[in-house]
């Protein structure tokens, strides 16, 4: 029997895995036969190498189930399975089965509370998927070292043996020429690459801005939402309107527009609280933008950011941008005893 290559990729159609679905097939060794699972709705997007089986998975539960069990029938012992959607199978299987593994939700690493009650029970049962079947993972690929400590504790193997192999194999598509932003005028004074799920934290950065903003500072700031993020646009758009601030959501884009955002913005600013990869600062310091995030591990793993702050913290974040722009923040007046009664009884009505 002739090995194939199984990438299982359901429900991978937007985002940054999506960009890497699509930089895979582009680049797969056409030599090697390749089963391929792909979700329908990236259906107009995606070249699929020629010569491969594909499999079209909708969205609805039965499609996804069909899927798991065309998954089993493909999944020989002689074949290797990419778990591209971070999920093992559900399914008993005889092949090598890697998990490639980037979304923290997953592992249980992000509170759900400011999830929708649907997507908190899609986590849920993934969550409970991924922990029940882990022991069918041949092998965890992930892309930064935090990923691999983050895995390692959650897997929880009580002997090295028993453990999967975790594999730290980063990768990225083609990266934006740093000459690019040579003699453009920025348009922005910020970027912010992300939807707007949880743990992008947007929240948190619109309330820095209403700090600056009383401060009579109004930076720029340039969003990509996407179509699920109703409700925090139309928080945003009224924070917006009641205290002028400069932001403005530009809608989830192709990947080719977000290269291009890149190089209208002065800065990119990434409040985001968990991130398995961070692929936007990754091009952004491709690129040379100067990079405003989280002081957490994440960040340190891929870029040098040129200032950092307390994601849960607005006051910090507003702070950081202000170091940026280069705009002073006073420190705390200290008193002598002295001076601390003069100014206390000054106060005090005769």
């Amino acid at each position: 029997m002739i090995p194939r290559f199984v990438f299982y990729a359901p429900n991978v159609h937007t985002g940054g895995g999506f960009v890497l679905v699509r930089a895979l097939l582009a680049s797969w060794p056409e030599s090697i036969p390749l089963t391929a699972f792909l979700d329908m709705r990236a259906r107009e997007q995606l070249d699929v190498p020629q010569g491969a089986l594909v499999h079209w998975v909708a969205s609805s539960a039965s499609s996804r189930l069909k899927a798991e069990l065309r998954l089993r029938k493909a999944a020989g012992v002689t074949n290797t399975v990419l778990c591209f959607h971070g999920l093992p199978p559900l399914l008993p299987s005889t092949a090598h089965v890697v998990v490639f593994q980037q979304n923290r939700n997953y592992l249980g690493l992000n509170s759900l509370d400011q999830f929708a009650l649907k997507v908190r029970v899609r986590l849920t049962f993934e969550r409970f998927v991924s922990r029940v079947f882990r022991h069918r993972v041949t092998e965890y690929l992930v892309q930064t070292p935090s990923m691999q400590r983050a895995v390692s504790r959650w897997y929880g193997a009580r002997a090295l043996s028993e453990a999967p192999a975790v594999r730290v194999l980063p990768f990225v598509n083609a990266m934006p020429n740093p000459s690019e932003r040579n003699g453009v005028m920025p348009e922005w004074d910020f970027v912010y690459v992300a939807d707007g799920e949880a743990h992008k934290n947007h929240r948190v950065l619109l309330a820095a801005w209403q700090l600056l903003a009383q401060d009579g500072l109004y930076p720029s700031l340039a969003l990509t939402l996407s179509p699920r993020d109703a409700a925090l646009k139309r928080e945003l758009e009224a924070l917006a309107l009641e205290a002028g601030l400069q932001i403005k959501d530009l809608g989830q884009m192709p990947h080719e527009n977000v290269l291009a955002l890149y190089v209208t913005a002065k800065a990119m600013i990434f409040p985001s609280i968990s991130e398995s990869f961070g692929l936007p600062l990754i091009e952004a310091a491709h690129l040379g933008l100067p990079i405003l995030a989280s002081e957490l591990d994440y960040v340190r793993d891929v870029c040098s950011p040129e200032q950092t702050f307390d994601p849960a913290s607005s006051v910090s974040v507003a702070r950081a941008v202000k170091r940026f722009l280069a705009v002073p923040e006073p420190v705390l007046q200290l008193r002598t005893p002295h001076e601390f009664w003069r100014e206390l009884l000054h106060a005090v009505p005769e």
